[in-house]
């Protein structure tokens, strides 16, 4: 059984988290191939997918939507699993007291869950590193904006050890669909 685990990043934190699931199913007896969104034509040669997008102002990168409609006749038929990355900080709580992984799903979703119907998805903390260049309009807002305040926290708040869990939890979802198809 193959594996694509394909993602869409501006800054790296995403294709780290990526990486990390390959690897980590590849160590759990899974064939795992890990590739940018954007070198990806066809899913016919893959028995599964994990598909991850980083996340700015609650949106996945225009180019993993893309990619999830462009194929979602064929991701309809196998089994699928979608990530983001994206909150900044180590606080897993808003001020409101809600879980911040669960505010911050991006809005897309609500489209491309019932659209191709994954098995699972997960919100990871990302990483934020001022010191690289802003990617396109919104971006540079929002930096000059928490510029003057703390909305912003530089760092990597990526959490290795819920990544890994959660890709063994995939390769034991595989494991059992192979076993039962």
């Amino acid at each position: 059984m193959t594996v694509l685990v394909t993602y869409a990043s501006r800054h790296g934190a995403t294709t780290g988290i990526a990486t990390r699931i390959a690897d980590t199913l590849t160590a759990n007896g899974r064939d795992a191939v890990c590739t940018p969104i954007e070198d990806v034509d066809q899913l016919e040669e893959y028995d599964a997918v994990v598909i991850g997008s980083a996340a700015y102002l609650f949106h996945w990168l225009k180019p993993a939507v893309r990619f999830v409609h462009e194929h979602a006749v064929v991701l309809q038929d196998k089994p699928v699993w979608l990530f983001s990355s994206g909150p900044l900080g180590t606080a897993e709580v808003d001020d409101h007291g809600k879980d911040v992984r669960e505010t911050t799903r991006p809005r897309e979703w609500a489209e491309l869950v019932p659209l191709i119907r994954p098995r699972g998805d997960r919100v990871f903390f990302g990483a934020y590193h001022p010191a690289l260049p802003a990617v396109g309009l919104g971006e540079r807002v929002v930096r000059r904006l928490s510029a003057k305040s703390t909305t912003l926290p530089a760092g990597d708040f990526r959490d290795w050890g819920d990544v890994e869990a959660w890709a063994r939890e995939i390769a034991t979802e595989l494991a059992a669909y192979t076993k039962s198809a």
